[in-house]
């Protein structure tokens, strides 16, 4: 039996997200498994009581042990969910009651890194572990999180941030995600990506990758908008113009470019890239095809059209990524 040397404790308290709570778990149990237990992961979930935990989903969950029962325990990782309400209007706000905030600042003395998962940035906001310091958290409660907190740096794009031993994570789950870069933190990026495969992740995402999948980031309200992004997706790898859309819809020119304005909040053209380097970025994952056969599959026509949309949309090269996050084969 292996030696358990990084002891995780999530936070437990009434109406956190279950997903927060039962995501990054089955990360490190993986993660044991892929090294034959060698990650000597333990982790406990920890709440002020014992009694079952109701989640905001309805589902109870049993607590390992009460905080007080840590003792003087050195934490590894101490890992924070969230929770929020929806107003009568629809708008979601995270919740931080005072006492848990207590707890996280308490508990945080005795961790070596501390994270948190999608709103739970804003309990570690209340205890003052992220002012002066960059972070995330879900793109719904960023603007909260930046009026609540002045003194925190919030930029609701990236999936998560690490700001020395504090990590932040954006919404639901990006907690896979979080999970994974603490493993290839501890274990390194080669057993990251074995776990990454095991939860049947497309691949394991960069810390600076944004929380939305371009092709699905924006919704639309319209069956046209739908019918043309379904076209521009089936015909990505040739020539696409604002003419044809505009002619496979049966519309003007102008008139395609103020629907993709009103319902996508952006232009053909850019839509248009943002679905190509999405395309592109799934063949360099998971196919060992060139450049220029990418390039030209994503209707990029050259690599170097295909290597400057990478920098613009990821600051990053076609090349680097690949190298970074590619699951096939070599």
């Amino acid at each position: 039996m292996s030696t358990v040397e990084r002891l995780i404790v999530i936070v437990l308290f009434e109406g956190v997200d279950l997903l927060d709570v039962t995501g990054p778990p089955e990360v490190f149990s993986l993660a044991r498994r892929e090294t034959e237990e060698a990650a000597g992961y333990e982790v406990v979930l920890a709440a002020e009581t014992t009694a079952p935990v109701t989640t905001g989903a309805g589902v109870r969950i049993l607590p390992d042990l009460t905080f007080d029962e840590l003792g003087a325990r050195s934490i590894d990782t101490l890992l924070v969910p969230g929770a929020v309400e929806t107003d009568g209007q629809g708008r979601v706000h995270a919740l931080t009651d005072p006492a848990v905030v207590r707890r996280v600042e308490r508990l945080a003395g005795s961790a070596r890194r501390i994270t948190s998962v999608c709103v739970g940035a804003h309990i570690l906001a209340a205890a003052g572990l992220l002012d002066g310091r960059r972070a995330t958290t879900h793109w719904s409660t960023a603007q909260q999180l930046a009026d609540d907190h002045p003194l925190v740096e919030v930029d609701a794009d990236p999936i998560f941030i690490r700001e020395g031993d504090v990590w932040t994570g954006a919404g639901i789950s990006a907690c896979l995600d979080l999970s994974l870069a603490l493993v290839a933190d501890d274990l390194g990026e080669a057993v990251a990506l074995r776990v990454a495969r095991q939860l049947v992740m497309y691949l394991k995402r960069p810390s600076g990758q944004s929380q939305f999948s371009v092709p699905l980031e924006q919704v639309s309200t319209t069956r046209r908008i739908e019918d043309l992004r379904h076209y521009i997706m089936r015909n990505i790898g040739r020539p696409l113009t604002v003419a044809d859309l505009a002619g496979y819809g049966h519309i003007g020119d102008r008139q395609l470019t103020r629907i993709f304005k009103s319902e996508l909040g952006t232009t053909p053209h850019a839509y248009i890239e943002s679905v190509r380097v999405e395309r592109a970025r799934n063949e360099l994952e998971s196919t060992d095809a060139t450049l220029e056969r990418i390039a030209s599959a994503c209707g990029f026509g050259t690599t170097d059209t295909l290597v400057r949309a990478f920098r613009r949309r990821l600051d990053t090269t076609p090349t680097e990524y690949r190298r970074r996050f590619r699951t096939a084969p070599e």
